[in-house]
């Protein structure tokens, strides 16, 4: 849709200027709290299961990813200082603006997973694949306190595999089935509500 991808490129390029002060901030204060580069890049699966780089600040130290792929709970022994707190306000994300403007991902869409999760959708849950992926959807505000509840559970990939991804899954067809403009300011403004309220 042409004015879904205008959006995204005028709110992204909006983005990048306003945060710049920040990004620098952020990249001195994660070269100052671990050895490691300021971003963390890794593969996930966007539209039609073409997979794509998705950048993030780097909020782990370095090679953690080997001791799985799922952060259990913010006080997850990997995760560094500094990455704490880009993690409690989501700030490790404003990287994807430059994803956006590549054109792998959208302000709004489903919430692009790696391949090991993927390769377990149902043919009906493939539909999520149908559109690009993005930074926030109805599932991560529903489900924004994720880290937390897998923190809680006996068996976290468990739940993750059985629960979380089959109701993310469901919140991203309601949204793939009735959405337009105003559907994404709603969902962007409810994530900056939830964010600014944490």
């Amino acid at each position: 849709m042409i004015w879904k991808r205008i959006f995204d490129v005028c709110l992204a390029l909006t983005g990048i200027i306003l945060f710049a002060p920040l990004f620098i901030i952020i990249a001195v204060m994660i070269r100052v709290d671990s050895k490691g580069g300021v971003f963390y890049i890794q593969r996930r699966v966007g539209r039609f299961g073409v997979d794509f780089s998705l950048f993030k600040f780097r909020t782990m130290y370095t090679d953690s990813d080997r001791g799985g792929l799922l952060t259990i709970g913010f006080h997850d022994y990997r995760i560094t200082p500094t990455g704490y707190w880009l993690r409690k306000y989501k700030l490790d994300e404003l990287p994807q603006l430059f994803n956006i403007l590549i054109g792998d991902m959208s302000f709004v869409g489903p919430r692009p997973e790696v391949r090991k999760y993927v390769e377990l959708y149902t043919p009906y849950q493939q539909r999520v694949l149908t559109i690009k992926p993005g930074i926030t959807d109805w599932a991560s505000i529903h489900y924004f306190n994720e880290n937390e509840l897998l923190a809680h559970a006996e068996e976290p990939e468990k739940l993750y595999v059985s629960k979380i991804i089959p109701s993310k899954i469901n919140y991203n067809l309601s949204y793939i089935d009735q959405h337009d403009l105003w559907t994404d300011v709603k969902i962007i403004y409810q994530t900056i509500k939830r964010v600014v309220k944490k």
